[in-house]
């Protein structure tokens, strides 16, 4: 069923765990970007079943501006999953995503949606990124390892900050770990494409981050042998007429 959302060009998701300390932040950064952003937007707050207090403080924030909302899951489930929650309760032209710890900023939407016209998506490249050293290892490893086994030419897909047409997104065979994926996901749809843009990068002010060695390396080490077994099997077609109106 349609919602509000319907009545905004672009809505930025903002899935969000126990992030309770970065609440008031994002209330100010986003509410200060919709009055300068590059078409008319709005804000979907993904709760992703968080335990500290956020989902009462979300609630309230969305009380006091006409283009935030909210969903709240049930139970933790991951961010491939607030994501698919999210898209699938978008229904405006463009959707995106930016993660709520804010290090990367709400303003830099502006440089991707000067292209989403010409793309399938537009994502960000963390340039000058202020993470540890032993953390952008880890990231370069991951990076490079999906490189090769997907051939998606990305350098970043780690970075928080994407613009996707939603009908673009509605059609990515969404899984466990897929955020990871998203850029080879277009890519499988015909004529999906996409444009990489540098954006600044932040350090966390606020919470923790809730990456380590693990899910950072093993994870998407296992993904990238699933998304190969998916490759070939993806489905596409395209209807040649109906009667359905």
């Amino acid at each position: 069923m349609m919602n509000r959302t319907s009545e905004y060009r672009f809505t930025i998701l903002v899935p969000l765990y126990n992030e309770v300390g970065n609440i008031d932040r994002l209330e100010r950064e986003l509410a200060a970007y919709l009055r300068i952003s590059r078409c008319p937007a709005c804000v979907l707050f993904v709760d992703d079943g968080s335990t500290d207090g956020s989902s009462s403080r979300i609630a309230e924030i969305c009380r006091n501006h006409k283009a935030f909302f909210y969903i709240r899951l049930e139970r933790n489930s991951g961010l491939s999953a607030a994501l698919k929650a999210g898209i699938d309760h978008t229904f405006s032209e463009y959707v995106g995503y930016i993660d709520a710890d804010l290090q990367t900023s709400p303003e830099d939407f502006n440089l991707l949606l000067e292209d989403i016209a010409d793309y399938s998506m537009v994502i960000g490249i963390r340039a000058d990124r202020k993470d540890s050293f032993f953390k952008n290892l880890q990231s370069r490893i991951a990076n490079g390892f999906r490189r090769m086994m997907t051939g998606d030419g990305a350098r970043d897909t780690g970075c928080p900050l994407k613009v996707l047409h939603t009908d673009v997104a509605r059609k990515l065979p969404l899984f466990k770990g897929m955020h990871r994926f998203l850029p080879a996901l277009v890519l499988l749809q015909d004529g999906g494409c996409y444009k990489q843009v540098p954006v600044r990068h932040f350090p966390r002010m606020a919470g923790k981050s809730k990456y380590h060695l693990w899910n950072r390396l093993w994870g998407p080490f296992a993904d990238c042998f699933a998304f190969r077994w998916m490759k070939p099997r993806y489905i596409n077609y395209k209807v040649g007429s109906d009667n359905l109106e």
